[in-house]
């Protein structure tokens, strides 16, 4: 299995940048991993926020092909404990799948597309993160959880 992380915007910030780069490299050693970025959208102050959420719904889908398990990260999405996620991981690997595809989307959240096409929603947690930096906590999370399906000791209980 082949895990992708889609996210819109690029991170400006070069503390971010590095935290995702680490915790990128680190979960390579257990899963092809991938951390792909599309553009913002141009020209964004004369769009709707649904125009906006409409046009970078488009961009995500015309990355998928059928067989992709797609997962939104949204704040209204089930909530996992790290053990619980590593689970949630070890399922996904055991089905078979080729690729799992988590989404971060952007300011305004996902098109009605989009949730029609995804396959579940996960939330990181109740409180709001920026897009910025729930890319570093949600590769961490990843790692984390393959630690914990290792036996391996990052993760305390």
């Amino acid at each position: 299995m082949q895990i992708k992380l889609i996210a819109i915007g690029k991170t400006d910030s070069q503390a971010i940048q590095s935290l995702i780069e680490e915790y990128s490299k680190r979960l390579n050693f257990y899963i092809k991993f991938e951390f792909e970025i599309i553009p913002d959208l141009k020209n964004t102050k004369s769009l709707s926020e649904a125009t906006q959420k409409e046009k970078e719904g488009e961009m995500i889908l015309k990355k998928l092909v059928p067989s992709d398990d797609l997962i939104l990260l949204d704040e209204r999405g089930k909530s996992y404990s790290s053990v619980d996620f590593s689970e949630f991981l070890q399922k996904k690997m055991n089905s078979g799948l080729k690729q799992l595809i988590f989404v971060i989307g952007g300011p305004y959240g996902f098109s009605d597309e989009l949730y029609s096409r995804a396959n579940g929603k996960l939330s990181i947690s109740k409180m709001t993160f920026s897009h910025q930096m729930i890319r570093p906590f949600f590769i961490e999370q990843l790692y984390r959880g393959f630690t914990i399906l290792r036996n391996e000791p990052y993760h305390h209980e």
